[in-house]
Order: C-alpha cells, then sequence, then structure tokens
C-alpha cells in the first residue's frame, strides 16, 4: 500500500502544473498501471484476506482454519508476486497498459514490451493464491464453526467473509482464463484478439470485467464486515437487522456479477443490453443502503461511546457514500457516454475504494490492534490521522469531478494550460500530500505500540467470540471450545468467558499434545469430528518458490527452466500432501459433556471433500470462461470455423469415451475400496490412468492439420482440448498417488480420504471432457445433433429406472447419491442444450439461394436444424420431469 501511495504521489506531482515534464510519458504509464494494479491486487485482496485468516478462527472459538499450510503457501505467493510485478518499475520494465490492460495494444509485442508478460503472468501467480486463500476461508466458516453456532447465530464477520470468499471462486477464474488467451497470443501468436484472424478485443474486456466489477465488493464487503462488529460493540447493543444485512451481503454479491458491462457502454453494445447493465448497476444501491441504515439505525437505539474505531467507521461511510452516488450517475448509459475515461471516473472510484476499503481498514486497525498484538494505539495520533485524511480524501478527489467534466481525460501524463483546470489539479495534489500526510501518523502510531503499555482484555466490552483472548494466551488459542446459545455470547450466556477458561466446554486439553480442532456440520453445527491440523513447515513456502519460477521463467521465455520447475513443484505438492490425512493412532476420542468424536472422517463430511469440491468449482468457472469464448467468437462470426475441417467428430469422440471410462474407473475404485475389494480398487485405479492417458493421446491427435496462428477457430479449439488433456493428466497424477498411498497402507477402506476426493475431481473432469468434446467435436455434424437430445434423455431415463428399482429391489429404498445423480443430470442437460445451441447456429448459416427462385423452400440441413432445436426443447423438459423423483422422493411408495 505504501509502494503504491508513493507511485500515486509523484502521479500527482507530474500533474500538478500544466506541461510538466517531471516524468516521461513512458514512465508515467508505468506508475498508473503499476499504483492501480498493486492496490487491487497486491494490497486491497490480500489484506482482507490476511486480516480474515487473523480474526476467523478466534470469531469461531476455534484453534485455527483447517488448512494453515495452504494459508502459509497463499502468503508466500503473494510475497513472491508483489515483489517480481512491483520491482520490475525499478527496471523500466514495469506494465504500462493500465490497469486492465485491454488489447490489442498490449497482446502486441511491437507496441508493449516485457512489461505486459510481467502483468499477466504475476497476477495470474497471485490469482491463483488468491482463489486458495478463499477455499481457506469457506471451509473454516462452514465447517470450523463452535458446536451450536448454526448459520443464524454467525458472526456477521464470518456472513460476510463467507459471501466474498465466494465471489471470488467465480469472480478470479475468468480473469485467469482471460489471462491464458492473452499469454497464448503474445506468447505463441494465437489470435484471440486480433480482428484480422477472426479474434474479438471485446473479449478480453468481458472476461476482464465479469472479474473487475466483483473485485469492488470483494474488497468492499470485508469493511462492511469490520463495522458489522465494531459498530454493536460502541452502540453496546445486538446489531439491528441482522437477516436483512445478511440477504442484502448476499444480494449485493449476486447483483455484482450483472454489472459488469457497465464498465463498457462505451464499446457500441445494443441498446437492449445497455438498459439491461444501467438497471442493474442502479439496482445494486438498494442492498447497499440496507446495510448502511441498519448500521446508523442500531447506533441510533444504542448507548454510543464515541472513539476512534468509530470515528473511522463513520468518516469512511460519508465518504462512501458520496463515491456510491456518483457511480449511480455513470451506471446512465447517455451520462457515462459524457464522463466516460475522463477524471469523473477516477474520483467516482477512489471514494468508493477509500471509502469502502481503506479508512474502514484503518478503523478496524484501532479496533483489533490490542487483540492482535495486546497494545492499543493512540486515540489522540487516531483521531489526528483521521482528520488529516478525512480532508485529504475530499481536497484530492472532489476537484476531480470537475476536472473530468471538463474534459479532462484520464491516464494522460500532462495537460495544456488552456483547458484552465490547472487549479485544480494543483488542489488536488495538495490534498494527495495531505492524505499521505495523514497515513504517516497513523504508521507513527502503529511504529509506537510496541512501547505502550499492555491492553486490559476486551478493553471494548465487545460481545463476541474472538474477545475471549487474553493478551497473555499461549499461541494455541482458547482453552476449550465452547458451546454457542446466542450471536453476542460474552454479553448473553452466563458466566461464558469464565467456563471457556476453566475448559468446561468442548476440547479442553491437547492430551496427545497435536494441534486439534471440532468440525461442525454445515447448517445447525454439530459436532462431527476432530481433525489435526498442519504443523509449521517450509514445504509451503518451497512449493510456492517452484510454482512461482514457473511464472517467472515463462515471462523470459526460459520454457525448459520452467517446465522443470513446473515438474518440482508437482514433486513439492506430492511431498506435502504424503502426510496428509494420516492415520489417527486411535479411532476417536472424547470431547467432553460425554461426547466421543472420531479422529478421522472422509466424505462430504470432511473439511478435505469441501476443499476440493469448491476448488474444482473454481476450475469449473475458468473453464467457462473458455468455453464461453468459443460461443461468443460462434455468436459474433456467421461463418465461424468455415474454410477449416475442424478436429473432426471420431477423435474427440473417442476421447471423449476414455475420459468417462476414467470417471468410471475411479469411481468404481471408490466403491470397491470401500468394501474392501483392494485389489480390484487398484486395478481399477491402473485402469483409470490408462484410459485418461489414451484420451490424451485421442485427442492430442485429433488437432493434427489445425494451425491454430491462422485464424481464431483452430485457436480456441486448440486451446479447449489442451485444457481438458492437462485435467487428464492431473487425473492421472491423483489416481497413482492413491494407489500409491493404498501400497503404501496410508490409504484403507476404513480411510478412504484420499479416493473420495480424487472421485470429486474426476466428477468435474467427466463434465469438462463432456463440455469440450461435444463442443468442438460435433460442431458441424447437424445429423448428431438431431440425434443426441432424445439418446441423452432415454440414457438418461434408463438408468434412472435402473437406479430406483435396483434400489428398491434389493434395499427397499432409493440409494441415493445426490451428489453423483445430479452431476449426471446436469451434464445430460448440457448435452442437450449444446445440440440445441449447435441447431441454432445451422438455421443461421446462409445456404445456397433455393433453385427457381423458390422463396418457400428449406433446405435439408436447415430443416435438420429446426428438427433438433424441437427436440431439444422436449428432451430438456424431460430430463428435468425424469431427474425430479429420484431427487426428491426419499423411498419407493
Amino acid at each position: 500500500m505504501l509502494f503504491a501511495g508513493v507511485l500515486a504521489l509523484i502521479m500527482r506531482t507530474q500533474l500538478a502544473v500544466p506541461d510538466n515534464d517531471l516524468v516521461s510519458a513512458n514512465t508515467f504509464n508505468q506508475l498508473f498501471t503499476l499504483h492501480g494494479s498493486m492496490m487491487m491486487f497486491l494490497f486491497a485482496v490480500p489484506m482482507f484476506e490476511a486480516v480474515s485468516i487473523i480474526l476467523l478462527p478466534q470469531l469461531l472459538g476455534a484453534r485455527d482454519l483447517p488448512f494453515p499450510r495452504l494459508s502459509a503457501f497463499g502468503y508466500w505467493s503473494f510475497l513472491l508476486g508483489g515483489v517480481f510485478v512491483g520491482g520490475s518499475i525499478f527496471f523500466n520494465a514495469a506494465p504500462d497498459g493500465g490497469w486492465f490492460m485491454y488489447p490489442p495494444l498490449t497482446t502486441r509485442t511491437d507496441l508493449s514490451g516485457l512489461g505486459a508478460d510481467i502483468w499477466m503472468l504475476g497476477l495470474s501467480f497471485i490469482e491463483v493464491s488468491s482463489v486458495a486463500a478463499a477455499v481457506e476461508l469457506i471451509v473454516g466458516v462452514l465447517k470450523c464453526r463452535p458446536p451450536g453456532m448454526r448459520l443464524n447465530l454467525m458472526p456477521l464477520y464470518a456472513w460476510y467473509i463467507l459471501v466474498v470468499a465466494v465471489m471470488i471462486l467465480f469472480a478470479f477464474p475468468p480473469l485467469i482464463a482471460g489471462d491464458l488467451l492473452f499469454e497464448m497470443e503474445r506468447l505463441l501468436g494465437w489470435p484471440f484478439f486480433d480482428a484480422a484472424k477472426g479474434g474479438d478485443p471485446l473479449l478480453w474486456q468481458h472476461l476482464f470485467w465479469i472479474f473487475g466489477h466483483p473485485e469492488v465488493y470483494i474488497v468492499f464487503l470485508p469493511s462492511i464486515a469490520l463495522f458489522a462488529m465494531l459498530i454493536p460493540t460502541f452502540a453496546q447493543r445486538h446489531l439491528l437487522g441482522y437477516p436483512w444485512i445478511v440477504l442484502a451481503a448476499v444480494g449485493t454479491a449476486f447483483l455484482s456479477f450483472g454489472l459488469w458491462v457497465h464498465h463498457m457502454f462505451a464499446t457500441g453494445l445494443p441498446k437492449i443490453s445497455l438498459a439491461f447493465f444501467s438497471a442493474a448497476s442502479e439496482a445494486v444501491a438498494i442492498p447497499t443502503g440496507v446495510q448502511i441504515f441498519a448500521f446508523i439505525a442500531t447506533l441510533w437505539a444504542g448507548k454510543v461511546k464515541w472513539s476512534t474505531p468509530l470515528l473511522y467507521a463513520s468518516g469512511s461511510l460519508a465518504i462512501f457514500v458520496i463515491g456510491g452516488l456518483t457511480g449511480v450517475m455513470v451506471a446512465i448509459a447517455p451520462f457515462d457516454w459524457q464522463a466516460h475515461d475522463t477524471y469523473f471516473v477516477v474520483a467516482h472510484l477512489h471514494y468508493v475504494l477509500i471509502g469502502g476499503t481503506l479508512l474502514p481498514l484503518f478503523g478496524g486497525l484501532y479496533y483489533y490492534w490490542p487483540l492482535i498484538t495486546g497494545k492499543k494505539l493512540s486515540d489522540r495520533l487516531g483521531r489526528i490521522a483521521f482528520w488529516i485524511m478525512f480532508v485529504g480524501v475530499n481536497l484530492t478527489f472532489m476537484p476531480m469531478h470537475l476536472s473530468g467534466l471538463e474534459g479532462m481525460p484520464r491516464r494522460v501524463f500532462t495537460y495544456p494550460a488552456d483547458l484552465n483546470i490547472g487549479w485544480l489539479n494543483l488542489a488536488s495534489t495538495a490534498g494527495s500530500y495531505l492524505f499521505a500526510t495523514g497515513v504517516l501518523v497513523l504508521v507513527l502510531d502503529l511504529a509506537l505500540s510496541p512501547t505502550r503499555r499492555k491492553a486490559p482484555r476486551n478493553p471494548w466490552n465487545a460481545g463476541t467470540l474472538e474477545w475471549l483472548a487474553h493478551p497473555d494466551d499461549e499461541d494455541w488459542g482458547i482453552r476449550s471450545v465452547p458451546l454457542i446459545e446466542s450471536r453476542y455470547p460474552i454479553w448473553d450466556q452466563k458466566n461464558f468467558v469464565q467456563k471457556v477458561d476453566e475448559g468446561r466446554f468442548f476440547l479442553p486439553d491437547a492430551e496427545e499434545g497435536r494441534r486439534e480442532t471440532i468440525i461442525t456440520s454445515v447448517l445447525d453445527a454439530r459436532p462431527v469430528s476432530v481433525i489435526r491440523l498442519g504443523t509449521p513447515s517450509v514445504k509451503p513456502m518451497i512449493t510456492a518458490v517452484a510454482l512461482g519460477a514457473v511464472f517467472i521463467l515463462t515471462t523470459y521465455h526460459l520454457y525448459l527452466a520452467a517446465a522443470a520447475s513446473g515438474v518440482v513443484t508437482l514433486a513439492c505438492v506430492l511431498w506435502w500432501l504424503w502426510d496428509t490425512a494420516e492415520i489417527p493412532e486411535k479411532p476417536e476420542k472424547p470431547i467432553g459433556h460425554g461426547m466421543t468424536m472420531p479422529l478421522y472422517i472422509s466424505g462430504p463430511a470432511a473439511p478435505g471433500w469441501w476443499a476440493m469440491f469448491i476448488t474444482m468449482m473454481a476450475d469449473a468457472t475458468a473453464f467457462s470462461g473458455l468455453v464461453f469464448g468459443y460461443y461468443f467468437y460462434w455468436t459474433i462470426h456467421p461463418d465461424f470455423g468455415a474454410g477449416f475441417a475442424g478436429p473432426g467428430a471420431g477423435g474427440p469422440l473417442l476421447a471423449l469415451g476414455l475420459s468417462l471410462a476414467s470417471w468410471a474407473a475411479t469411481v468404481a475404485a471408490r466403491e470397491f475400496n470401500h468394501r474392501s475389494a483392494v485389489t480390484l480398487a487398484r486395478v481399477a485405479l491402473v485402469a483409470g490412468a490408462a484410459a485418461a492417458l489414451a484420451s490424451i493421446v485421442a485427442a492430442l491427435g485429433s488437432l493434427d492439420g489445425l494451425d491454430p496462428k491462422a485464424n481464431v477457430y483452430p485457436a480456441i479449439v486448440w486451446v479447449l482440448i489442451i485444457w481438458t488433456a492437462v485435467h487428464a493428466g492431473v487425473g492421472i497424477v491423483m489416481q497413482l498417488y492413491t494407489l500409491a498411498r493404498s501400497l503404501a497402507g496410508r490409504m484403507t477402506p476404513t480411510h478412504d480420504a484420499d479416493l473420495r476426493n480424487i472421485t470429486v475431481y474426476q466428477h468435474f473432469f467427466a463434465l469438462t471432457a463432456l463440455v469440450t468434446y461435444l463442443t468442438v467435436g460435433l460442431l458441424r455434424v447437424t445429423l448428431w445433433t438431431l440425434i443426441v437430445p432424445p439418446t441423452t434423455w432415454a440414457v438418461h431415463f434408463l438408468f434412472s429406472y435402473l437406479w430406483a428399482a435396483v434400489s428398491c429391489a434389493k434395499l427397499g429404498q432409493w440409494a441415493r447419491f445426490p451428489t453423483a445423480f445430479a452431476i449426471g443430470t446436469v451434464a445430460a442437460l448440457m448435452v442437450i442444450v449444446a445440440s440445441g445451441l449447435i441447431a441454432w447456429q445451422q438455421s443461421r448459416t446462409p445456404g445456397d439461394p433455393p433453385p427457381h427462385n423458390e422463396g418457400t423452400d428449406i433446405d435439408r440441413l436447415r430443416f435438420l436444424a429446426y428438427a433438433t432445436m424441437l427436440l431439444a426443447g422436449l428432451s430438456f423438459v424431460a430430463v428435468i420431469f425424469t431427474a425430479a423423483p429420484v431427487i426428491v422422493l426419499s423411498d419407493c411408495r
């Protein structure tokens, strides 16, 4: 943050007066690109994740989050990526294309230098670690709550972090997909954004802003979460409107994914699109307003104790509201056309980000510093810093609204004197230095804090669990994991703190000297098991360094060295994982209150299963970004793929069959192992790996003759097939790893977490293969598309009927595996939808003119296309009706 702030001060100094030559245009481009990138990617997101990883275990009464080594991996990844990207400016190699890096200027290597690769690959590395941290946070909130803490009793901070972590899962992967396409164009010449070869720069804008606009709320909602904790404390009452605030947070997240196009109003989109996204952009103000008014009502109803943290909260809300109002203004397309790419937008963005992220974080520091360090910060210095920053923010950015309306474009390194905006820019520069002075006062306060005396326990008289911590506590946390009956147990539960300290709740002693915490059910927080947490290790650091080397070496086109680093990374991951999922020395242990919990669990109750499922959701989202790219090109080019033979149907369909065979073999291995048929399970794993390897050969073989540099059609086909082949390769590694665990005695029929987890991976891999190979293999085969919808429904119906009949005959009730059955149903629906889309495209393709000018003739291909669309619609409905009884009903009556 401080480094990015210094870059901003240099920019403001350059713009203080007209026609200034303090820095060159190229240096200025690097400054604003790096400033925006570091604040958004290297400060806002990692800072909120770091604060959450510190606070969540204490808020949830847990000893730690479930994957502490994953948190360490994320830290080292952020550090390495940040140094790599930020340090580039000292070598005149920083990115210079803006923090959103619009092509085609940035994809052409003759117009942009190494900086674009540094930005793309360095930040891709950081994005991966952001997703890893999101997995940690989601599993922590869902599975590590204390007994009794049902969803409706969770602290609002936990709700906000859960919502934001889910947003990261669906916002960051499309950008990762865009990064992949971007770098393949720069490094390999594949024309995804080259209009001369069928590409379109607009695809990058879609993929970037699908990430970019939710990113604003990803960094805003955690700040609101801090308010949700400190406002009840200083009002000394429960927060009003708890369920409405939760719904508002979820609504904000949902709406944020429908706003991305409001950054693209000036790109020539259809008017109906402008109307829809303009309305959505204005609608997001409603849930935001609900949250703000709930906080105001709580303060109004309580007995407010004014303090430095509350001062920061109040001031930041005022600044954020100003930014929100200008946001509603730019949501209106005609006004946006006038203000687009001017300093009005710069002012709006900084009011939102400083009011919605920076000042709330500073307020949170003053509130939680006694919890983190045992020392309070100075109220006097805190108030001085706040007022200096508050005045500085408004003096810096309020004039920018006027300079923008006067016509000053953003991202210019100087401006002529005849624009008559020199005084506005001088005021903004003075304000920026004033704001920086306030930040320095705050930094001074932090630096002086170790010299102050220890703060008392719970100095603010808060009511939530994190304040159970005592300044003299050991690192292992609270003495016993409490039973929760209220949202504010310190206030509401009698002798609560005393009972915790005396070990009168759960897991009071570490008899084996291991780091342990309780795992609970997702909805009602019933104790499920005790898990043993990872201990400090160098493995995450070494893995992060090896993975970082892959990205850094690729930046400098050292491909062999990058490949070698990739092998080292894989070896480090396997080394890291080998000691996980240990078989305990005893099956269970008492946790107190007469309860005994297992020390080992697998399947949907286990944190590892949830981590795999959530990770694959992110992976599937990235894959959806690539598939979106394929159909985006298909939609904008009626002749998409014309003139290219394509991969044909045979190779992709063979690869699909082999991929599904690999998936089926893994599922069979899980069932064999569960029934103690260990030898059969091992054979099935080997067979699955062999089938996956054969699918890779078949898929890559179908690409023969397709030149990805010639046109966007072969390029996107190559990307989809390579993506699926790589996932098949990862599946092979997982299958062989699980086989090795079985042979080493680290996986048994009763301790099968590894096998159950890789089965989740295989479910998603099968779905990926299905979408990829049907998309690239059946594009041209209209007769195939005619047959596919009813055939898919017939297979699904037969499978459902046999499922129910056999289960009722053998068990007297239906064997219900909702995950597998739901995935199969979704896969069937996607196949049918794909067939309908292919038929729709065929119906749009211009055909030969009918003979003798008979305008009513319909050629054979179009007839088949219309028939396929009809069958696809009927089959879609039929599959839903077939699946509903199996999913909804629970018995055979």
